[in-house]
């Protein structure tokens, strides 16, 4: 059975994809160990592979390599996610510039369609829905950028906030809040504004920021 694994460069890239993949859709939380025989055998890779990508994801700060006890997913305090949304609005706030001055017609309208289903969303009360929506927006923007450099960061960034994103989305009354900073980002960006969307890029993640930190527990940050 060993020998139909995937193995080598091409099971190392799998198994860092599939271990993102579950950080970004929840089924992976802080916290939570990660058994390399395990993750083969589900994965359909050799433990070699495992192995070395647990290595590629440490240096990633995704995962905690701990000694004699293995590999888990690395827990962020809400103070580190704080210092991570600073470093996201910085990137977010030069990819909103770019798509807003360099954004074809076919982008500025899909931006646009995603608004409308952003005020669908809150008006019917489907937090869920524009949770994801929220998560796709801030993507597209990032893709029409055609900042690699910035994605790339991004990416990274962004996966370590899928707790935070998504418990803040869910919070009542924070759709309601959100959804006009969202707003002004594709009403800006579709008009080809630049430093308006900049700024409204910035003020959406400030508004990410002080969230964070009204939500952090009586005992310190480090403990929600």
């Amino acid at each position: 059975m060993t020998s139909t694994r995937i193995r080598g460069a091409a099971g190392r890239l799998h198994v860092g994809e599939q271990i993102r993949r579950a950080l970004w859709v929840g089924e992976l939380v802080p916290g939570q160990r990660l058994v390399e025989q395990d993750l083969a055998d589900r994965l359909g890779v050799t433990r070699s592979s495992v192995r070395e990508a647990l290595l590629d994801l440490a240096s990633d700060d995704l995962v905690e390599l701990v000694p004699n006890r293995g590999a888990r997913i690395r827990v962020v305090s809400v103070e580190e996610a704080i210092q991570i949304t600073e470093c996201r609005s910085a990137l977010e706030r030069l990819c909103a510039r770019r798509v807003a001055e360099h954004a074809d017609e076919a982008q500025r309208a899909a931006l646009a369609e995603v608004g409308e289903q952003l005020r669908k969303a809150v008006a019917e009360g489907d937090f869920e829905a524009y949770s994801t929506l929220n998560r796709g927006l801030h993507d597209m923007i990032i893709d029409f950028s055609g900042q690699a450099v910035a994605r790339r960061q991004l990416e990274r960034l962004n996966t370590q906030m899928v707790r935070f994103q998504f418990r803040l989305a869910m919070r009542p009354g924070r759709p309601q809040e959100s959804l006009p900073q969202l707003l002004a980002i594709v009403d800006a960006v579709t008009s080809g504004d630049p430093d308006a969307a900049e700024a409204a890029a910035e003020a959406q993640l400030a508004g990410v920021i002080e969230q964070l930190r009204v939500s952090a527990p009586p005992n310190g940050l480090n403990g929600w």
